[in-house]
């Protein structure tokens, strides 16, 4: 008997149960959600084992507020505005792909024109904006049967996505239901893994949902908005910071001074005139400046949330102690830090959930042109190096620029 079999016998003993000698090649052991470690019901309503999505409607509230849509803006606005190309992945081979020209222009008029109402530009913006808010970003996929538009696109409240965590990878299966809000079986619709672009920003392995900027930035976010409406009354003088002290006043003249105060004085510009043996003093509770309006705190939350949205607070508004050259360095900083994560794991999602996963084309791939390099002459450069240094063809340099290869007679 060797020391293997031994512990094993011992660990059966122990533990009373059976080792899993029957389990088939390739198939998962661990558990997606241990209960000990997930902050939500693995049950989720009776019979289901799916998980709503918390706090939607907070969150949403607050993308409206002008610092939180900036932050959004600076990091969607520059995705869905970025120029992208439809190639064949590394490993294939261009010339090999069948019918690869045909594809490729099916490919592209899709996600030009993906629905009969939207463009790309207005359906990513919709998946980049809940993305960021909540870490839900969600499309429908629906194939046409039409070789010239393969598939329908549909941008979906990933809010109301639920998850089932339970799913063991079977494509036959609903991975996903949404919640419609309606009684009885109208009120979830059920979703396979196929029909279904679910893509999660900052995922973990304790819940299946993905962490948004904003909710990594959401108390912050509040006592910006609390400090913001306080400095705001104080300004707009509903807060009085003062008060008048009358000395040796009796209480009749002191109810007459109030009632003539408000009945004459307030509101009308007159000049007050008050005559009395000792002249009243006003008592001040606060200094009378713009320390009173916390303004330090203010530009401190703005900076905690330019954090969250991994973006420098110049971008913000905060420009103190900012120059030329500091300037170029953060706003490189933001692109590489904020941009090019988020285009780069919503190219990866296109490129699996909807060529290779709903229409099984894995010999191409979706790419955002701009994410190399944001010089332009940079660019250019070092392209015009590499292909006088033999490293890449016309051809390569023309693909990632987005341009169809050369004909035979254009390359004499």
């Amino acid at each position: 008997m060797g020391v293997r079999t031994m512990v094993k016998d011992v660990w059966q003993k122990l533990a009373g149960v059976e080792a899993a000698t029957g389990t088939a090649v390739g198939e998962r052991k661990t558990t997606m959600l241990p209960s000990i470690f997930t902050p939500y019901n693995q049950a989720g309503r009776t019979g289901q084992s799916a998980l709503p999505k918390p706090t939607p409607a907070n969150l949403r509230k607050f993308a409206e507020t002008p610092v939180v849509r900036r932050a959004i803006n600076v990091v969607k606005d520059k995705i869905a505005s970025m120029d992208w190309q439809i190639r064949v992945r590394r490993g294939y081979d261009a010339a090999s792909v069948a019918d690869a020209s045909a594809r490729l222009n099916a490919l592209r008029l899709c996600l030009e024109e993906p629905n009969a109402s939207d463009s790309f530009r207005v359906l990513w913006e919709q998946v980049l904006e809940d993305l960021l808010v909540g870490g839900f970003g969600a499309v429908e996929m629906e194939a046409t049967g039409d070789a010239l538009r393969p598939f329908h696109l549909w941008a979906v409240d990933g809010a109301t996505i639920q998850i089932d965590s339970k799913w063991d990878g079977d494509p036959a299966k609903p991975r996903y239901a949404q919640a419609t809000g309606q009684l009885g079986r109208e009120g979830l619709v059920p979703l396979l893994d196929d029909e279904l672009m679910y893509v999660r920003l900052n995922p973990r392995t304790h819940t299946p949902f993905g962490l948004g900027r904003l909710e990594v930035a959401f108390e912050t976010v509040n006592q910006f908005l609390s400090a913001n409406r306080y400095a705001g009354r104080l300004a707009s003088n509903s807060v009085v910071q003062y008060a008048l002290w009358l000395n040796e006043a009796t209480p009749e003249q002191h109810d007459r001074l109030i009632r003539w105060w408000q009945d004459e004085i307030e509101g009308t510009g007159r000049v007050p005139l008050l005559s009395c043996e000792q002249k009243p003093e006003v008592l001040r509770f606060a200094g009378g400046t713009d320390a009173d309006l916390r303004l330090a705190w203010q530009e401190m939350l703005i900076r905690l949330i330019a954090n969250a949205f991994e973006i420098p607070p110049m971008l913000l508004g905060l420009q103190e102690g900012l120059n030329r050259s500091t300037a170029g360095e953060l706003a490189d900083e933001a692109f590489q830090s904020a941009i090019v994560p988020v285009a780069k794991l919503l190219a990866e999602h296109i490129t699996r959930d909807i060529f290779a996963k709903k229409l099984g084309w894995r010999e191409f791939e979706f790419c955002f042109n701009d994410l190399e390099s944001r010089d332009e002459t940079e660019e250019l450069q070092i392209q015009t190096a590499l292909l006088h240094a033999g490293v890449l063809t016309v051809d390569e340099v023309r693909q990632m620029r987005g341009l169809a290869p050369l004909t035979t007679g254009e390359a004499q």
